[in-house]
């Protein structure tokens, strides 16, 4: 077998992907088609981490045009990735692969408080690793907790899943002539405003040089070729 060009991901997923074609709520069966890619995954040896969204059962924008508290809606938005992160590990366990969800908010009866080393270690056993409540701290995104996740647990690359095929110029669904990007640097995605994650997420990949890839997840075929290092998505790197 090809050697893998990674061996530790970090896979940030948004929300939205829990929840099947409306996008908002649990779906069981989208969970569990999620769970059978992250299986077939940890099949090859690759250790896996996630981060995931929680857009799909609260939106914070939506409580702040109302005039709720940034910091309240946020905390809010962190208990939903909680919800999303139980499903997934539920929905994985009984697929037969190992999980841990580790909480960046304690919340012992639910999950184990996320600790450094402790999910380095789950990794290095085979085990799952689903990093719940963000950065435990209001005003930061997913994105910037999958960057930071990443780079604590020296992971090969952030792998941000999406419906589309990588990074285009523009929306494809709206420009039928959006021009796809195979690579980028990050300071082409910062310039360009080019909507990958948001801007303090791809600062500290640039910073720390965590190499970050988009594409399809939905594309049957698109993870496995990424892993065995053959050209798919967006790559953006320094």
């Amino acid at each position: 077998m090809p050697e893998l060009k990674y061996k530790r991901i970090l896979l940030k997923l948004s929300g939205e992907a829990m929840g099947g074609e409306s996008g908002y709520g649990i779906n069981v069966s989208e969970a569990e088609a999620i769970a059978q890619r992250v299986k077939d995954v940890r099949d090859m040896n690759v250790e896996v981490a996630i981060v995931i969204g929680a857009g799909n059962l609260w939106r914070g924008k939506q409580g702040l045009e109302r005039g709720m508290d940034r910091a309240t809606a946020d905390y809010m938005g962190m208990l939903g990735t909680m919800m999303n992160a139980l499903a997934l590990m539920d929905a994985l366990e009984r697929k037969g692969v190992f999980t841990r969800v580790l909480s960046a908010i304690e919340m012992r009866t639910i999950a184990e408080p996320y600790i450094r080393r402790r999910a380095i270690r789950h990794l290095e056993k085979g085990r799952v690793v689903i990093f719940g409540a963000g950065t435990g701290n209001p005003f930061f995104s997913t994105d910037t907790a999958a960057a930071l996740r990443a780079t604590e647990i020296d992971a090969d690359v952030v792998i941000k899943a999406t419906k589309v095929d990588g990074v285009y110029d523009s929306d494809p669904k709206k420009n039928p002539n959006a021009v796809k990007f195979d690579q980028l640097s990050y300071i082409d995605v910062l310039n360009r405003r080019l909507e990958v994650m948001d801007s303090t997420a791809i600062t500290h990949c640039m910073e720390n040089n965590v190499p970050l890839l988009v594409l399809n997840l939905w594309d049957n075929e698109a993870l496995h070729k990424a892993l065995m290092g053959e050209k798919v998505g967006t790559l953006v790197t320094t």
